[in-house]
């Protein structure tokens, strides 16, 4: 049987008078008693005159025996805040809150019944249906990695050479090439170049299109990309 006790609109903020209700959560009413006694804060006595007062009630409206009793709950809810004003500087005022809390605590004398482990599941071995079902999908995974080999090889171009679709999954700095910046390497990747080799093996036709596709007439062969593509490749790969 619950037992509550309410003390209302006691004169103290709700943050802390519950640093006073977590102590005695759940203890016996001795132990919270006792805990309560020897705490010396404003809290610990309003809390000690409201779990008195169930105590009384307990034991002379209830007729229950005190020493089965425990702290089931203790509850502290914000009250009304007084709003009062002091006087600062200047003729200026500055605002006092004293807030107010309403304290509740209700004992029982029922025990929580413990509820039982949950036994550990035992995972089942997988069937031969089980083993077939999970073969189509191992195929499908390895679907993507198809795409990207392909993807990584590229096509060839008549104008542009060879160039990617999508991003490789090797790339290389074109910003190494004499006269590339990086606006100008993000344009060559939109168009599809990402490696020295493609570089490299620009033809003359190839080289007057991406003339007239980045806008300058002349610079591919005045700053010599295709030489430092070629030197650059053979580094990487020697």
């Amino acid at each position: 049987m619950d037992v509550t006790s309410t003390y209302k609109f006691a004169r103290i903020s709700a943050r802390k008078a519950r640093d006073v209700a977590r102590e005695i959560q759940g203890l016996p009413v001795s132990d919270a008693l006792d805990i309560l006694n020897f705490t010396p804060r404003k809290g610990a006595e309003l809390f000690a005159k409201t779990m008195k007062a169930a105590l009384a009630d307990a034991e002379n409206n209830f007729e229950l025996p005190l020493d089965g009793l425990f702290v089931k709950s203790a509850v502290v809810g914000e009250g009304p805040t007084f709003k009062r004003f002091k006087a600062r500087a200047r003729g200026s005022a500055s605002s006092i809150r004293k807030r107010t809390s309403h304290i509740t605590v209700v004992l029982s004398d029922e025990v929580a019944e413990e509820k039982p482990a949950a036994k550990p599941k035992v995972k089942k071995k997988a069937t031969p249906k089980a083993e077939k079902a999970a073969a189509p999908e191992e195929e499908k995974k390895a679907e993507p990695k198809r795409e990207k080999s392909a993807a990584d090889e590229g096509r060839v171009d008549e104008k542009l050479g060879m160039v990617y679709d999508s991003a490789p999954s090797e790339v290389d700095d074109l910003k190494e090439i004499g006269g590339v910046g990086p606006k100008l390497e993000e344009k060559l990747n939109s168009i599809g170049v990402y490696k020295y080799e493609q570089i490299a093996n620009w033809k003359k036709e190839n080289i007057e299109e991406f003339d007239e596709l980045l806008s300058f007439k002349g610079r591919i062969e005045r700053d010599e990309w295709v030489a430092k593509a070629k030197e650059l490749h053979k580094e990487k790969h020697s």
